[in-house]
Order: C-alpha cells, then sequence, then structure tokens
C-alpha cells in the first residue's frame, strides 16, 4: 500500500491512500468525515505515533476497502507534496555498493576498497523538496551538480539500541530520494556537508510505500537523465544492509518516528564517466524504485 502527501484543486491538503491501478487518491479526512474514524491530519503525525498510528491505518484500509470509487480523487487532478516534512537532517550513508566506490575512488582521490564500517553523512532539511519541483542550478556556486538514485527508509517509532535482528520493526515505509550532490564542492571541502546541503538538493517521493512484510525488501533502482539509462542497481548489492544501518546508528543515538535514512547510491553517477556528465540547466533526472514509482524533477 503507498501513501501520500497532496493538495487538491480547492487548495485542501491532506494525506490518502494511493490506488495506482485505478490512478486515484483516498483522502484520510474524507474518509474520517464519512466513517467518523479519528486519523491524524499529516503523515508525519501517524508515523510519530508508532504503534497506535499502525494501529489507526489497520483502521483506515478496513473502511477503504468499504468507500466508494467516486469519494476519490483522480491523481491528475491532485498535487502531490512531500510525503512527510523531515524533522531533523536526512541520514546518509556514502560508499555502500562496490560499484560506486571504484567509480569514485580515483575522482575523489579516495580509495577503491570497500569501507568496512558505514560511512554516515546528513543532508540538512532545507534540502528537501517533493517530486515535480525544481533543483536549484545554484548558478555561480556550483558548476557540478550529480544525481544519485537512492532507497529511502522512514522510521516507524522512536528506539536506541536496536539488535540488527530487531531492526526491521522499526521501519514504517520506504521512498525514493535524489541525493543531489555539487561534487567541486563536496572536493573542495572535503567533509561532505555542505557539497549535499544546498537548497533543493534532495529531492523525496512522491509516495511512501508501507512496509507489511515482517522483514525488509530488496528494489531494483532505475536513474535517467533527460531519458538515458544512467543508473541501474540492486538493493541487495548494499555493503551495508537496510538492518545493519539502523542497528549501527541507533547504538547510541535515539533514531526517531519520521527520521528518513537514505541508504547509498549504485554506479553510475555523472562523475562516474569519462568525461563526466553533469547536470544542467533543463535536464531532468527520474529515479524509478519498482512498486515505490518515480521520483522526477529537472534542474532549474
Amino acid at each position: 500500500m503507498k501513501l501520500a502527501s497532496f493538495t487538491n484543486k480547492d487548495g485542501f491538503t491532506q494525506w490518502g491512500i494511493v490506488n495506482e491501478e485505478k490512478q486515484t487518491i483516498l483522502g484520510a479526512a474524507d474518509l474520517e468525515e464519512i466513517y467518523f474514524t479519528f486519523l491524524p491530519e499529516t503523515l508525519n503525525e501517524l508515523i510519530e505515533k508508532g504503534d497506535e498510528g499502525r494501529l489507526l491505518l489497520a483502521t483506515a484500509l478496513e473502511k477503504y476497502k468499504e468507500m466508494p470509487e467516486n469519494i476519490a480523487y483522480p491523481l491528475s487532478e491532485v498535487t502531490i507534496n512531500l510525503p512527510i516534512e523531515p524533522r531533523r537532517n536526512v541520514i546518509c550513508i556514502g560508499k555502500n555498493y562496490n560499484d560506486h566506490v571504484n567509480e569514485l575512488g580515483s575522482k575523489l582521490n579516495d580509495s577503491t576498497q570497500a569501507p568496512t564500517q558505514p560511512i554516515f553523512f546528513t543532508k540538512a532539511t532545507n534540502t528537501v523538496i517533493p517530486a515535480q519541483a525544481f533543483i536549484p542550478s545554484h548558478s555561480g556556486v556550483t558548476s557540478e551538480i550529480d544525481y544519485e538514485g537512492e532507497l529511502g527508509i522512514i522510521i516507524g517509532k522512536q528506539a536506541s539500541h536496536i539488535p540488527i535482528n530487531e531492526a526491521p520493526d522499526y521501519v514504517f515505509g520506504y521512498t525514493i530520494i535524489n541525493d543531489v550532490t555539487a561534487r567541486d564542492l563536496q572536493k573542495r571541502h572535503q567533509q561532505w556537508f555542505l557539497g549535499k546541503s544546498l537548497d533543493g538538493f534532495c529531492p523525496m517521493g512522491p509516495y511512501i510505500l508501507l512496509k507489511e512484510d515482517k522483514e525488509l525488501r530488496d528494489f531494483e533502482i532505475h536513474t535517467y537523465v533527460n531519458d538515458e539509462l544512467r543508473q541501474a542497481g540492486d538493493t541487495s548489492d548494499m555493503i551495508f544492509s537496510v538492518a545493519s544501518m539502523i542497528s549501527t546508528l541507533s547504538q547510541g543515538m535515539t533514531l526517531e518516528a519520521g527520521d528518513i535514512i537514505a541508504t547509498g547510491t549504485p554506479a553510475g553517477v555523472g562523475m562516474g564517466f569519462n568525461p563526466p556528465k553533469y547536470l544542467h540547466s533543463g535536464d531532468t533526472v527520474k529515479i524509478t524504485i519498482e512498486d515505490i514509482g518515480t521520483l522526477t524533477n529537472t534542474i532549474k
């Protein structure tokens, strides 16, 4: 099941349940009004309720099956917003695919050896923008804008010191992230925060795929620039699994419901080509992850 935040033609914003087969979205507020079922106003509030939020969502799903079809909004008539608003920095992991380590090692004057421990960094909240929003080109600041298609993980409840075998229990769902990077700033400043945190440098969405199975699953990732396939990877090839990332992060640091983790990118980024294929004004990046959707953004 997929969830999204959206605004209808009348300017009313709410979250809802997406039916891609019918290309519709059923609003939680509309469902609540008809069935008098209490539901939080935003997906942030739903997720932050932890296990209670899951129970509320389960109730909503039962009512959803009873809803008349004409209550849902056509996806073509709404604007899809950010699925959730990040409460703190997006947590990212670098060098999590061997092929990506190899393609960037020489370009960043860095090792081509796979890391033995996960490399964590963050992107500031000012970076996060929804699907279809423009990515600023920041001309005069950077001339080497790159894309990185990634699976995003949304934490579902607060916890610390999570054993690796229990990590899947703390995942609410999956989304898509573009870890846009200013490579020249990344090289110049060495520490990655600035090159990763320019305004608009973290497109995210369009949907959240709810984790419904007990265990975490793998996904294929495909990134296109102007319809040219650049990245084709599979999360099964990650050096550090999602469960190991969650467990490692939680040792001494409390993870909060709604925290977002970007899990790394496979080979095929612009910097990895010879010569590099950086993004320019007018370029469109599409990242598709099966069963989640397609995140599309254009450089302004």
